[in-house]
């Protein structure tokens, strides 16, 4: 299962999402950070998704084929990183927020708010990608 701990992000961006929650949270948006690590099976299990077919139905979360949750394998996304002794390092996170303990998925006022606060702190925000990935933030470069 991927990681929520935000000690398994690299020190940078952990001292950035510490600030990162804080301005969100003043702006009265409440977030969860669901995903900062990932090992590389576990990249691969989300690649899959969307895209392993049984029937016409993705077997891994009974999607739709097509519905596809990211396009990175495993070693190719910045969750992925670990430092030089393969700790946990991640370079990215992904976050939702919240109304009442429930996930906002659909709440792109929110997002857009969120995205504003993240690259203000200089992270790269999905949700400017061509394929969009709102709930994504990563250290750029």
């Amino acid at each position: 299962m991927p990681s929520r701990s935000l000690k398994d992000l690299c020190p940078e961006l952990r001292e950035i999402a510490e600030e990162f929650k804080q301005q969100c949270l003043e702006a009265g948006i409440e977030i969860l950070i669901y995903c900062t690590y990932r090992s590389n099976a576990e990249q691969d299990i989300e690649y899959a998704k969307g895209r392993t077919v049984s029937s016409g139905i993705n077997v891994s979360k009974k999607l739709p084929l097509g519905s596809v949750v990211t396009h990175a394998k495993g070693g190719q996304s910045m969750h992925n990183c670990t430092d030089l002794q393969g700790n946990p390092s991640s370079k990215a996170f992904d976050c939702v927020p919240m109304k009442n303990k429930i996930p906002q998925w659909k709440d792109l006022e929110s997002y857009d708010i969120m995205g504003e606060i993240g690259e203000g702190l200089g992270l790269a925000w999905g949700g400017r990608w061509k394929r969009k990935d709102r709930p994504h933030f990563q250290l750029e470069g």
